[in-house]
């Protein structure tokens, strides 16, 4: 079968394929019964946050949205004027005032303006006041799961929900990511007096790190849009509160398309350094205190029309960060300003499936196989894994940079060394097996199975070696069948072959398995006895001439007859030094044998 399998061409490859096959089910299996699937789940979210930090500074923000920081700097700028933080509601409705006059597209607050011990009532209206006057400032709510011991959930008016058809098999009802049981309450005159209210919940993953948002949440039974996705639907001019999740997992509308992962959540993606500092590369950021300078000054401020006004906390004390795949600390407000920006680019992640995934794994798999058949130097085959590696690596990274494709990565990389591993294990073991049947062929009689004339002489050699070194003694023994030419002149050729090989049979059977039996030539057979002296190997040579004359050897299926063969021994060092000298020693008491009547051990004159 082995030398089947490498001497067609055609054979081979199919082998491989199917062991590179056979490789990829053997890892999943082995991966779905030692429940590995949430460790390569974590090592593969950590791959995701690498290609994102890689293609982030390909990607570029909108130059339409601007955040409003409530930096460290503006904290101790408005210490003396509105206090302590948090500021007064009032003053919110002068910043809204000021930056209306501007001609913003929109103004967003990341802040909730929950009942404080610092808000007064009047405060708190003249804030409503300003939601009602203005239909394109939005603010946040948020949902969680807080008993109805700690907090009664309130009733949310008709106006904040949206109507969602779901076409798909996300279960929006009962998914851990959407479904709340409780709402953190926000001013009910802000409530009573805009419908621009989204939530802000975001999902963190075990290590921490956002990576997906919910666009909807299930309180009530009824579904409640994240305050980013208002805002954009808003610059987008898009006044829909029906939404359809096709089968596809994909929330489609105008000319956009989100993709949602099976939880329901959809997954960012990342533009590159915070735009804090002066170097950015994302988001503008403005300090509040410049605003409220300018506003204090009346000077009116060009770069905020048509702009989308993200206000939020960047201030260190005020703890709003959050870990995100490009940051480690980035401030809440800019993450809800990436979710804007991914909705109006249409540049949403989309997970690929998991037979896609399967798909890749044996693509990379049948790779792994021919690079082991075709690469006979183990160290260029290793070098052609590596450079697979790299290659389905960059492919994945060009991939969510060109498509916003997130492939997998770490069951591929796992599939490639473990059919690289189990395929060169395979192919040297049946290297090693075509080696041993190549041997066999070249060392074996291929009539008798004994080992053949050119592997005698190589034997008697190391034999003597062997002698010499440790000062011991070894025995030949010849032997030849009588009248072996009347068997064939009388019964033919295949009659003699059968002899041949049921003597040669018969007489492995009669000694040692650390003897050598060798058919010499013709009907001529020898066995080497290691550390045996000469009246032990004479004992044996009789043993085995006594054994052939007890039995009848089958000629034919008919046909069955007596063999008898004559003997001659010779021992090292007693009757020579070298093999000629011991193979003569040898001959000389086989012809006695025969001399004497044949079916015997012959005995040389010394």
């Amino acid at each position: 079968m082995f030398k089947l399998i490498f001497n067609n061409k055609i054979t081979k490859y199919v082998f491989y394929m199917v062991i590179a096959l056979l490789s990829v089910m053997a890892l999943f299996f082995i991966i779905s019964k030692t429940h590995a699937q949430d460790f390569i789940h974590d090592i593969e979210t950590k791959t995701f946050d690498v290609r994102q930090n890689i293609i982030a500074k390909y990607k570029k923000v909108s130059d339409d949205i601007v955040i409003v920081a409530i930096d460290d700097a503006s904290l101790e700028y408005l210490l003396e004027e509105q206090g302590e933080w948090p500021f007064p509601r009032k003053f919110y409705a002068k910043i809204i005032d000021y930056l209306e006059a501007q001609h913003p597209k929109s103004i967003a607050f990341d802040l909730m303006f929950i009942k404080s011990i610092k808000s007064k009532p009047k405060s708190d209206k003249i804030l409503s006041t300003a939601f009602e006057k203005y239909d394109n400032v939005f603010t946040s709510i948020n949902f969680d799961n807080q008993s109805e011991e700690f907090r009664k959930p309130i009733n949310l008016p008709p106006y904040l929900r949206v109507n969602i058809n779901n076409q798909s098999y996300i279960n929006l009802e009962d998914s851990e990511y959407l479904k709340f049981i409780n709402c953190r309450p926000i001013l009910q005159q802000i409530i009573d007096n805009t419908e621009n209210i989204g939530h802000i919940n975001l999902v963190r993953q075990t290590d921490g790190i956002v990576r997906e948002v919910p666009l909807f949440i299930n309180y009530k039974d009824d579904f409640y849009p994240h305050l980013a996705l208002k805002v954009a639907l808003h610059y987008l001019n898009i006044q829909d509160k029906e939404f359809t999740i096709t089968p596809s997992n994909n929330i489609i509308f105008a000319d956009k398309r989100i993709p949602l992962t099976n939880y329901g959540t959809a997954i960012l993606n990342w533009y590159g350094e915070s735009g804090r500092n002066e170097h950015s590369k994302t988001f503008k950021y403005i300090p509040l205190w410049q605003i409220v300078k300018n506003m204090n000054s009346n000077i009116p401020d060009e770069n905020l029309k048509d702009k989308i006004i993200y206000i939020g906390t960047s201030a260190t004390s005020l703890y709003d960060v959050k870990s995100v795949p490009t940051e480690r600390y980035l401030p809440g407000v800019e993450l809800h300003a990436t979710l804007v920006n991914n909705i109006i680019d249409n540049n949403f992640i989309k997970k690929t499936s998991l037979k896609y995934d399967i798909f890749m794994c044996i693509l990379v798999a049948i790779i792994t196989g021919v690079i082991v058949i075709a690469i006979n130097s183990a160290f260029i085959a290793f070098l052609g894994i590596i450079l697979l590696s790299f290659a389905y690596t960059f492919y994945t990274i060009q991939a969510m940079l060109n498509n916003n494709l997130w492939i997998g990565l770490i069951l591929p990389l796992i599939t490639i060394c473990f059919v690289y591993t189990t395929t060169y294990i395979i192919k040297y073991i049946l290297k090693s097996r075509d080696f041993e049947y190549t041997y066999k062929l070249a060392t074996t009689d291929g009539l008798t199975n004994l080992y053949n004339h050119r592997f005698f002489q190589e034997q008697m050699l190391i034999n003597i070696e062997n002698s010499k070194r440790y000062d011991t003694k070894f025995s030949l023994i010849l032997i030849d069948i009588d009248f072996f030419k009347k068997f064939n002149d009388t019964y033919g050729h295949q009659a003699g072959d059968a002899v041949l090989r049921q003597v040669a049979e018969q007489i492995k059977k009669m000694v040692r398995s650390t003897d050598i039996v060798c058919r010499y030539g013709g009907e001529e057979m020898s066995i080497i006895l290691s550390n045996t002296d000469h009246s032990e190997a004479v004992i044996t040579a009789q043993k085995v001439c006594d054994s052939v004359a007890s039995r009848q050897f089958k000629l034919s299926n008919t046909l069955e007859r007596n063999v008898t063969i004559s003997l001659g021994v010779a021992t090292y060092p007693q009757h020579g030094s070298t093999p000629t000298e011991l193979i003569e020693y040898a001959d000389k008491g086989l012809y006695k044998a025969k001399e004497n009547g044949r079916n015997q051990v012959g005995q040389a004159e010394e």
